[in-house]
């Protein structure tokens, strides 16, 4: 793993993508460590984590339920069981998702190591300056995207099974799920909570590149508001209140992107002014 010692400027192209492989390459081997230690934790992995929304004393059911109680409401969310089995019918269904389940948690906990090696191939080509101010670069998006994860398995991932997992079109038709389909359900609802809240974050580096400002956000916030009530409507069951769950942390974050699009541009502006101020 021969490290390259050149200046990034001496750089050539097939010298960047040699980098390039190499970050790749512990970045994989770091996912594939994670998850070989994810797959010896099978108990853990699926009776504690995946299969957690599945019983009814899962945190949030029973914060909903309390909530449902002191109102004198009816829930779903107080029920004894959710009215669903789980199958694999496949002869390998099981041993399938064991590993693959694995590796999906090898990327969940090693992404902010995923983060340091793209910031590591990134940052030779950046100024002294842009460096320091962005030391804090891997905590605030590797806290972002746990915060998503969190977000996604204690809200989203219970509104949707507790809705999926109710819903009949008849009496007559039980809920039997195949395992990878609930497997699926809890993973794009984690994934995708995670990357919904790296909102900050993207708009920190386009911001930077000068493909977007305060102005255009503000501008099409609206357009915004609709492009999330989508996504929303893909990674929760089809009811207002699930989308509006998910909606409302999206559109704090969309705001806290248009103040630190401002503040880019506001260091950018002073930057380039005391380059002026030192030029003449």
């Amino acid at each position: 793993m021969a490290k390259s010692k050149k200046n990034p400027d001496e750089m050539s192209f097939l010298d960047h993508l040699e980098e390039l492989r190499w970050h790749l390459i512990r970045s994989t081997l770091a996912v594939v460590i994670i998850g070989i230690v994810a797959f010896a934790m099978k108990e853990f992995i699926f009776d504690t984590v995946l299969l957690g929304p599945k019983k009814m004393d899962f945190p949030t059911y029973k914060f909903f339920c309390s909530i449902a109680t002191y109102f004198g409401m009816e829930s779903s969310f107080c029920a004894d069981t959710l009215p669903f089995t789980i199958q694999s019918r496949t002869m390998a269904g099981q041993f399938s998702a064991h590993i693959w389940t694995s590796i999906w948690a090898g990327f969940i906990l090693g992404f902010p190591y995923i983060l340091y090696e793209m910031w590591r191939f990134i940052s030779p080509g950046l100024y002294e300056k842009e460096r320091k101010n962005s030391k804090g670069f891997i905590f605030a998006a590797s806290f972002l995207f746990f915060s998503g994860v969190l977000f996604g398995y204690y809200i989203v991932t219970p509104f949707s099974i507790n809705f999926l997992g109710t819903y009949q079109v008849s009496k007559e038709v039980l809920n039997e799920f195949d395992l990878s389909s609930f497997i699926s359900t809890v993973k794009a609802s984690v994934i995708a909570c995670g990357i919904m809240f790296e909102l900050p974050i993207i708009i920190y580096f386009l911001t930077k590149v000068g493909l977007v400002t305060p102005e255009v956000l503000k501008k099409h916030r609206k357009i915004a508001l609709v492009v999330v009530l989508i996504v929303a409507a893909v990674i929760t069951p089809p009811d207002v209140a699930s989308q509006i769950v998910v909606t409302i942390p999206v559109l704090i974050l969309y705001q806290i992107s248009i103040y630190i699009s401002r503040r880019v541009l506001k260091n950018e502006a002073k930057k380039l002014g005391k380059n002026v101020t030192k030029s003449s």
